[in-house]
């Protein structure tokens, strides 16, 4: 029987040629340092570019990497979640190809590691290259989310971390769609700490988060962890029911028992709209947490890959039963 391997890294990409080769060489001179067996998981989530024929040269000529190719797009936390689930390794590293959080740090979270913790995340003291906008709603969004949630999810980190293989198999049991890891990482429980570092400007190419994906990404975390906008739908809709109903009886006393009428249809198509919206609102809310329950209800596997670089067969099988690969 092969011994365990100490280390996997699983490192998901969109469209990361022109990082993707710097990434490999920075995370394989830290590997190398840590004189322990590791393996590098890059999972290809449907790049158009070349990164995937890139990473299945790497995988010619270094069997420590490892590549899982996407039938298509998938979504970045999918990405992560595969590279998870085809991992072997002891401890598990999570770190994104864009080189905005540094390969070295992985030292401090194995330091850690070994000191008794099962989680170690990174905390991030700076963010470097990023807009005052961007900045001022990452952190609006984190305490937003930990004031909504009985789950204590750290502020100020992402995804980039280090777990242990039990940690690892707690998450592979979790199927649900729609994904929020760093928030399943702290649901789990287990010893967690945390690591400061700088995280860096983007090394190369153009985010794969824009304002567009942080929001679905920002819906995914609170209808994942909190059923507090339920609550706040309920409670808004109970308030103005019962404006309305005083506001009735305001009309209806005028109407019968003074000789003044109410103004014209200014004031009542105003109240219209304001409830309507109202209404609408609150009903987009729970049309959200009703999307959710019917794309879970479908049953359909998280992911399909179209390939997959130096994996032993018998491993990914067992390892993965439900979603089945097609190429070896």
């Amino acid at each position: 029987m092969s011994e365990q391997i100490f280390l996997s890294v699983v490192v998901p990409m969109y469209n990361e040629e022109e990082v993707i080769e710097v990434t490999y060489e920075r995370l394989k001179v830290v590997l190398d340092s840590l004189g322990e067996t590791y393996e590098i998981v890059f999972v290809n989530d449907g790049s158009r570019d070349k990164t995937a024929e890139i990473v299945r040269r790497l995988c010619g000529q270094d069997r420590h990497v490892k590549l899982i190719d996407f039938s298509r797009n998938f979504g970045h936390q999918i990405a992560v979640t595969a590279g998870m689930d085809h991992s072997s390794g002891r401890t598990v590293v999570l770190i994104d190809a864009d080189l905005q959080d540094p390969p070295e740090i992985i030292f401090d979270m194995v330091a850690r590691w070994r000191e008794g913790y099962d989680v170690v995340y990174g905390k991030r003291i700076e963010r470097k290259g990023e807009s005052w906008f961007k900045r001022m709603t990452a952190a609006t969004f984190y305490r937003m989310l930990r004031s909504m949630t009985s789950v204590n999810i750290p502020v100020d980190t992402g995804d980039f971390r280090l777990m242990d293989r039990k940690v690892c198999d707690s998450l592979t049991q979790m199927r649900e769609r729609s994904r929020f890891i760093r928030g399943m990482v702290s649901w789990a429980g287990f010893k967690q700490t945390s690591v400061e570092y700088v995280r860096e400007e983007r090394f190369a190419g153009e985010t794969k988060y824009p304002l567009r994906k942080m929001i679905r990404l920002s819906l995914d975390a609170i209808t994942s962890f909190s059923t507090k906008p339920l609550k706040i739908a309920g409670i808004l809709g109970f308030i103005f029911s019962a404006v309305g109903f005083v506001y009735l009886f305001i009309v209806l006393y005028k109407h019968f028992f003074t000789d003044s009428t109410t103004p014209g249809w200014t004031s009542l198509i105003a109240i219209s709209l304001v409830f309507h919206g109202i209404t609408l609102s609150l009903l987009g809310v729970l049309g959200e947490y009703i999307g959710r329950i019917y794309e879970e209800t479908k049953g359909r596997p998280l992911y399909l890959v179209s390939e997959r670089v130096n994996f032993q067969v018998a491993t990914v099988e067992r390892e993965q039963p439900a979603e089945q690969l097609s190429k070896v």
